[in-house]
Protein backbone atom coordinates (compact mmCIF):
# COMPACT_ATOMS: atom_id res chain seq x y z
CA UNK A 1 0.00 0.00 0.00
CA UNK A 2 1.33 3.79 -0.73
CA UNK A 3 1.10 6.15 2.24
CA UNK A 4 1.43 9.23 -0.18
CA UNK A 5 -1.85 11.39 -0.74
CA UNK A 6 -3.35 10.30 -4.47
CA UNK A 7 -2.75 14.34 -5.65
CA UNK A 8 0.95 13.77 -5.00
CA UNK A 9 0.86 10.29 -7.07
CA UNK A 10 -0.75 12.09 -9.84
CA UNK A 11 1.86 14.87 -9.85
CA UNK A 12 4.93 12.25 -9.41
CA UNK A 13 3.12 10.63 -12.43
CA UNK A 14 2.47 13.59 -14.82
CA UNK A 15 5.59 15.75 -14.20
CA UNK A 16 8.17 14.96 -11.98
CA UNK A 17 8.53 11.27 -13.58
CA UNK A 18 6.50 12.10 -16.59
CA UNK A 19 7.04 8.82 -18.71
CA UNK A 20 8.07 10.25 -21.95
CA UNK A 21 10.38 13.39 -20.62
CA UNK A 22 11.72 12.13 -17.70
CA UNK A 23 11.09 7.37 -17.91
CA UNK A 24 11.66 7.91 -21.85
CA UNK A 25 8.69 5.25 -22.31
CA UNK A 26 6.69 5.94 -25.38
CA UNK A 27 9.16 7.65 -27.45
CA UNK A 28 7.81 6.52 -31.04
CA UNK A 29 4.55 8.09 -31.19
CA UNK A 30 6.12 11.02 -29.09
CA UNK A 31 8.45 11.71 -32.26
CA UNK A 32 5.96 10.13 -34.98
CA UNK A 33 2.46 11.73 -34.07
CA UNK A 34 4.33 15.35 -32.89
CA UNK A 35 4.35 17.04 -35.94
CA UNK A 36 0.85 18.86 -35.40
CA UNK A 37 -1.07 20.21 -32.49
CA UNK A 38 -4.56 18.50 -33.32
CA UNK A 39 -2.82 15.10 -34.27
CA UNK A 40 -0.87 14.89 -30.88
CA UNK A 41 -3.59 16.00 -28.51
CA UNK A 42 -5.92 13.18 -30.27
CA UNK A 43 -3.23 10.65 -30.00
CA UNK A 44 -2.25 11.84 -26.59
CA UNK A 45 -6.00 11.11 -25.40
CA UNK A 46 -6.23 7.38 -27.21
CA UNK A 47 -3.03 6.94 -24.96
CA UNK A 48 -4.31 8.27 -21.68
CA UNK A 49 -7.30 6.36 -22.38
CA UNK A 50 -5.81 3.31 -23.12
CA UNK A 51 -3.90 3.84 -20.03
CA UNK A 52 -6.41 4.33 -17.90
CA UNK A 53 -8.33 1.19 -18.69
CA UNK A 54 -4.98 -0.95 -18.48
CA UNK A 55 -4.50 0.45 -14.69
CA UNK A 56 -7.80 -0.13 -14.28
CA UNK A 57 -7.70 -3.73 -15.39
CA UNK A 58 -4.18 -4.64 -13.86
CA UNK A 59 -5.17 -3.61 -10.68
CA UNK A 60 -8.41 -6.32 -10.77
CA UNK A 61 -6.18 -8.73 -12.97
CA UNK A 62 -3.50 -8.38 -10.17
CA UNK A 63 -5.50 -8.68 -7.26
CA UNK A 64 -6.94 -11.90 -9.01
CA UNK A 65 -3.43 -13.39 -9.50
CA UNK A 66 -2.89 -12.67 -5.95
CA UNK A 67 -5.62 -14.73 -4.71
CA UNK A 68 -5.14 -17.80 -7.04
CA UNK A 69 -1.20 -17.58 -6.37
CA UNK A 70 -0.47 -17.47 -10.01
CA UNK A 71 1.59 -13.76 -9.84
CA UNK A 72 3.71 -15.47 -12.77
CA UNK A 73 0.85 -15.06 -15.42
CA UNK A 74 1.06 -11.32 -14.61
CA UNK A 75 3.09 -9.99 -17.80
CA UNK A 76 1.30 -11.69 -20.21
CA UNK A 77 -2.31 -11.05 -18.93
CA UNK A 78 -1.41 -7.34 -18.62
CA UNK A 79 -0.12 -7.37 -22.27
CA UNK A 80 -3.58 -9.30 -23.53
CA UNK A 81 -5.50 -6.36 -21.55
CA UNK A 82 -3.88 -3.90 -23.10
CA UNK A 83 -4.11 -5.22 -26.69
CA UNK A 84 -7.42 -5.61 -25.77
CA UNK A 85 -8.31 -1.95 -24.63
CA UNK A 86 -6.25 -0.66 -27.59
CA UNK A 87 -8.73 -2.74 -30.49
CA UNK A 88 -11.60 -1.15 -28.69
CA UNK A 89 -10.06 2.49 -28.45
CA UNK A 90 -9.26 1.83 -32.47
CA UNK A 91 -12.97 0.32 -33.08
CA UNK A 92 -14.50 3.50 -31.81
CA UNK A 93 -12.45 5.65 -33.69
CA UNK A 94 -12.75 3.75 -36.55
CA UNK A 95 -16.20 4.17 -36.37
CA UNK A 96 -17.10 7.78 -34.41
CA UNK A 97 -14.17 9.39 -36.25
CA UNK A 98 -12.75 8.00 -39.75
CA UNK A 99 -10.11 11.24 -40.05
CA UNK A 100 -8.86 10.77 -36.84
CA UNK A 101 -8.53 7.04 -37.53
CA UNK A 102 -6.75 8.20 -40.76
CA UNK A 103 -4.32 11.08 -39.07
CA UNK A 104 -3.23 8.71 -36.95
CA UNK A 105 -2.70 6.14 -38.79
CA UNK A 106 -0.03 2.99 -38.13
CA UNK A 107 0.36 4.95 -34.90
CA UNK A 108 -3.11 4.09 -33.43
CA UNK A 109 -2.36 0.07 -33.66
CA UNK A 110 0.89 0.40 -32.49
CA UNK A 111 -0.12 2.10 -28.82
CA UNK A 112 -0.17 -1.97 -28.41
CA UNK A 113 3.94 -2.41 -28.35
CA UNK A 114 3.77 1.75 -26.22
CA UNK A 115 5.88 0.66 -23.46
CA UNK A 116 4.90 3.22 -21.94
CA UNK A 117 1.75 1.03 -21.11
CA UNK A 118 3.23 -1.70 -20.03
CA UNK A 119 5.07 0.07 -17.99
CA UNK A 120 1.66 2.05 -16.01
CA UNK A 121 0.43 -1.48 -15.30
CA UNK A 122 4.00 -2.94 -14.25
CA UNK A 123 5.06 -0.06 -12.10
CA UNK A 124 1.91 0.43 -10.41
CA UNK A 125 1.57 -3.36 -9.29
CA UNK A 126 5.28 -3.14 -7.90
CA UNK A 127 4.68 -0.19 -6.27
CA UNK A 128 1.55 -1.76 -4.52
CA UNK A 129 -0.72 0.97 -5.72
CA UNK A 130 -4.81 0.39 -4.14
CA UNK A 131 -7.17 1.45 -6.31
CA UNK A 132 -7.57 5.24 -5.81
CA UNK A 133 -3.85 5.26 -6.22
CA UNK A 134 -3.31 3.44 -9.40
CA UNK A 135 -6.29 5.03 -10.90
CA UNK A 136 -4.44 8.95 -9.51
CA UNK A 137 -1.27 7.40 -11.26
CA UNK A 138 -3.20 6.36 -14.73
CA UNK A 139 -4.75 10.07 -15.15
CA UNK A 140 -1.40 10.99 -13.87
CA UNK A 141 0.61 9.25 -16.08
CA UNK A 142 -2.09 10.01 -19.31
CA UNK A 143 -1.56 13.58 -18.41
CA UNK A 144 1.83 14.06 -18.58
CA UNK A 145 2.24 11.91 -21.76
CA UNK A 146 -0.70 14.53 -23.48
CA UNK A 147 1.05 17.23 -22.39
CA UNK A 148 4.34 15.96 -23.62
CA UNK A 149 3.17 15.89 -26.44
CA UNK A 150 1.27 18.99 -26.74
CA UNK A 151 4.32 21.02 -25.63
CA UNK A 152 6.52 19.14 -28.17
CA UNK A 153 4.25 19.39 -31.40
CA UNK A 154 3.53 23.32 -30.18
CA UNK A 155 6.88 23.35 -30.53
CA UNK A 156 7.68 21.53 -33.57
CA UNK A 157 4.80 23.69 -35.79
CA UNK A 158 6.69 26.66 -35.21
CA UNK A 159 10.25 25.30 -35.84
CA UNK A 160 8.57 24.35 -39.42
CA UNK A 161 7.57 28.00 -39.77
CA UNK A 162 11.36 29.23 -39.28
CA UNK A 163 14.52 28.27 -40.61
CA UNK A 164 16.97 26.06 -38.96
CA UNK A 165 20.48 25.05 -40.48
CA UNK A 166 20.80 22.35 -42.83
CA UNK A 167 22.71 20.36 -40.10
CA UNK A 168 20.04 20.32 -37.48
CA UNK A 169 16.63 20.03 -40.37
CA UNK A 170 14.32 17.12 -39.72
CA UNK A 171 15.02 14.43 -37.04
CA UNK A 172 18.08 16.46 -35.40
CA UNK A 173 15.94 19.53 -34.62
CA UNK A 174 13.49 17.30 -33.19
CA UNK A 175 15.91 15.29 -30.82
CA UNK A 176 17.90 18.36 -29.74
CA UNK A 177 14.67 19.55 -28.65
CA UNK A 178 13.36 16.60 -26.79
CA UNK A 179 16.09 16.66 -25.22
CA UNK A 180 15.78 20.42 -24.05
CA UNK A 181 12.55 19.31 -22.91
CA UNK A 182 13.50 16.36 -20.94
CA UNK A 183 16.26 18.47 -19.12
CA UNK A 184 13.26 21.00 -18.65
CA UNK A 185 10.99 18.05 -17.17
CA UNK A 186 14.48 17.55 -14.50
CA UNK A 187 13.18 20.88 -12.98
CA UNK A 188 9.98 18.95 -11.68
CA UNK A 189 12.33 16.69 -9.72
CA UNK A 190 11.48 19.05 -6.45
CA UNK A 191 7.92 18.63 -6.74
CA UNK A 192 6.22 16.60 -4.38
CA UNK A 193 8.90 16.12 -1.52
CA UNK A 194 6.23 18.57 0.63
CA UNK A 195 2.72 18.39 1.77
CA UNK A 196 0.23 19.29 -0.67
Amino acid sequence: MNAEAPAITFLHASLINNFVLSSFLGICPFLGVSGRVSTALRMGIAVAVVMLISSLSAYGINALLVLLEAPYLRLISYIVVIASAVQLVELITRRFSPALFQALGIYLPLITTNCAILGLALFQTSRQYDLIHSIAYALGAGTGFILALLLMSGIREELSRSQQPSAVRGLAIVLIVAGILALAFMGFAGLGTGQL
